[in-house]
């Protein structure tokens, strides 16, 4: 069966930038077995409700602007998935949660950028399913439980967002470099979380982790790990992956669950 993914998908020019998460995103496509269909949970789609992009084939949405125009020009358009995208609704159902569909909406760079790196040949099917940002880290938990009876259906459930993500302190230094204190403290907290699969301390993680206001001002970057974490099943514990930073304090790490 497949793990349930968290990645970090960094700034944009993770498509273009040689960097430690670059690098492992080009290799992690080959360690895992081929999924019939990805579904990507991106931070850059809010929606009222679940929605999914319900579409024949995936536009390429430059969601961003003010950068060079190479990133520009890459179009990532994998056939879209309306098979997988109707049996997902019926798992929301079936769990008590209202969903939507949206026959027009293409991925956004949470979902492309990374998938362009793992699977650059653009041959499986993908959709996206759109997050609620006001309704925080419990309902993403019961989003993605609600959607792990996908994973035994070879279906790739990914949760792309930001380990870290303060815009504000962004430094200069693209590749992996010397992190501040209160990131590597923040981390260390999170993935001794997860390893050791504390859910309740992980819900609680605005009062529970050191520096958490510092590292998200705001929960949506972070909303993507805890549908991984649901769809790795009950009582999971988290593999990290990867852990890297790019731009001093914007950690790329990635974690499997299941």
């Amino acid at each position: 069966m497949l793990p349930a993914l968290f990645l970090s998908h960094g700034s944009p020019m993770l498509a273009l930038t040689e960097s430690p998460a670059r690098d492992f995103l080009r290799g992690l496509g080959k360690t895992l077995e081929r999924p019939a269909a990805i579904l990507v949970a991106s931070a850059h789609w809010e929606t009222a409700v679940p929605a999914f992009n319900h579409v024949a084939r995936n536009a390429t949405i430059h969601d961003f602007y003010g950068f060079p125009p190479a990133l520009y020009a890459l179009r990532y358009e994998p056939p879209g998935a309306p098979a997988l995208v109707d049996r997902a609704i019926g798992l929301l159902d079936a769990a008590g949660l209202a969903s939507a569909v949206d026959p027009r909406r293409g991925l956004d760079h949470g979902a492309w950028v990374p998938l362009s790196l793992m699977y650059p040949d653009a041959d499986i099917p993908v959709a996206q399913v759109g997050l609620q940002f006001d309704l925080g880290p419990a309902h993403h938990l019961r989003l993605g439980r609600a959607l792990a009876a996908l994973r035994a259906e070879n279906v790739l459930v990914i949760g792309s967002g930001s380990f870290t993500h303060n815009l504000s302190r962004l430094g200069r230094e693209a590749v992996d470099g010397p992190q501040p204190a209160d990131v590597v403290a923040f981390g260390d907290w999170f993935d001794a979380a997860i390893r050791e699969g504390r859910e309740a301390d992980l819900l609680a993680y605005r009062s529970l982790a050191p520096f958490a206001e510092q590292q998200h001002p705001t929960d949506e970057h972070l909303l993507p790990l805890y549908v991984a974490l649901g769809a790795g099943g009950a009582g999971v514990r988290g593999e990290r992956l990867h852990s890297s930073a790019m731009y001093s304090s914007l950690r790329m790490d990635a974690y499997a669950f299941g």
